[in-house]
């Protein structure tokens, strides 16, 4: 058995959490200062409870980082700070850069991670993938559970590297969709694309009525992960302005966080709202 650390248990998290209980090992998670919604995630899947971040570093083998990408520098530091000497894995959306940044800190037992896919709750949806020196370590203890666990070898980046390559696409294009839908409605011929996008790509129109329901409680979050994008894209010489725009679609969807839209022409009315 292997105690592990998660922070945060959202909904990712408390699923990972779930998928190492599965195994029997011992998860836990550090209950100043989070919210009700994350107690009751944590209490939901019995989860082991630390009052302080302190306490728990001197009990577990593993920390787990999972939250937004904006504060995954900060998260490690705060580890690092009380000299841990446990295994510290990053799973957030971070570039490879921030990742580089993260495993300078963190030093030997740094494992990069990131993962595709919803919340794992079911087989066969989402994969984690590890890279790192002790990445096989990590990977273990996942294996036979809904994150199904691949170890993409010692490169202390190649995880991050592969989410952002990943996500520039499915998380791109539905922001370029969701921009594609508020231009046609600003020059009143929302009806005609959508005609024509049924007869031509069907699959456009289908995608472009989901996809704003979809992203829209997690548009707060992907607006760091774009940009971190961008700057993957930026580091190797390539063009990185598509995905800072994706940024600010999805900075202008932000307060859909606590009350999802129905459809995507609720969306479409916020994009054009914050000209």
């Amino acid at each position: 058995m292997t105690n592990v650390l998660v922070l945060h248990p959202g909904e990712m998290g408390s699923s990972l959490g779930a998928c190492l209980l599965s195994n029997q090992h011992h998860v836990g998670w550090v209950s100043h200062k989070r919210s009700t919604a994350t107690r009751q995630r944590a209490e939901k899947e019995s989860f082991f409870e630390y009052s302080h971040l302190e306490s728990a570093l001197e009990q577990v083998d593993v920390v787990l980082s999972i939250c937004p990408p904006e504060f995954a520098e900060a998260t490690a530091q705060s580890i690092v700070a009380q000299d841990y000497q446990g295994i510290y894995v990053d799973a957030n959306a971070t570039s490879p850069m921030t990742a580089r940044n993260i495993a300078t800190m963190v030093g030997e037992n740094y494992v990069d991670g990131s993962i595709i896919g919803p919340p794992a709750r079911r087989a066969g949806a989402t994969r984690m993938y590890l890279s790192g020196n002790k990445a096989s370590i990590i990977r273990d203890l996942f294996i036979d559970t809904f994150a199904q666990p691949t170890d993409l070898g010692p490169a202390s980046t190649a995880a991050s590297a592969l989410k952002m390559c990943y996500a520039a696409y499915t998380k791109g294009t539905s922001a370029l969709l969701l921009n594609i839908r508020a231009l046609a409605e600003a020059n009143a011929v929302t009806d005609a694309l959508l005609a024509e996008w049924s007869i031509s790509q069907p699959d456009l129109q289908t995608r472009s009525e989901r996809t704003g329901p979809s992203v829209s409680r997690k548009a707060w979050r992907f607006a760091a992960e774009m940009r971190e994008i961008a700057s993957t894209f930026a580091s190797k010489g390539l063009p990185s302005g598509f995905h800072e725009g994706a940024a600010q679609v999805y900075d202008r969807l932000a307060d859909f966080k606590e009350a999802p839209p129905t459809s995507t022409s609720d969306l479409v009315a916020s994009l054009l709202k914050q000209k």
